[in-house]
């Protein structure tokens, strides 16, 4: 993934926090925990993937607009492409 140290560290972050609520869910799976808690804990774990997608969606927008200037013409995704990921978290 390109982008900044920062950016990179956050959505890794949020991944990291994400696998562990879903270890945490594995968890109480298989001890038989209230359904009720099941999900909230599993909706958790959606939401923090969501936004995980979202930053790197927001990164990829970020640098296509920085480097939209290139002289060379060339940018790491073009705007259907980005269009396209944005879309696919919807």
């Amino acid at each position: 993934m390109v982008g900044d140290e920062e950016a990179i560290g956050a959505v890794l972050n949020r991944l990291r926090r994400a696998q562990g609520q879903l270890a945490g869910v594995i968890s109480m799976i298989e001890q038989g925990r209230d359904c009720k808690d099941v999900v909230t804990q599993l909706a958790a774990v959606s939401r923090a993937l969501d936004r995980a997608g979202f930053k790197i969606v927001a990164t990829g927008l970020r640098e296509c607009v920085a480097d939209g200037s290139a002289t060379d013409g060339k940018r790491e995704m073009s705007v259907d492409e980005l269009e396209k990921l944005f879309l696919a978290l919807a």
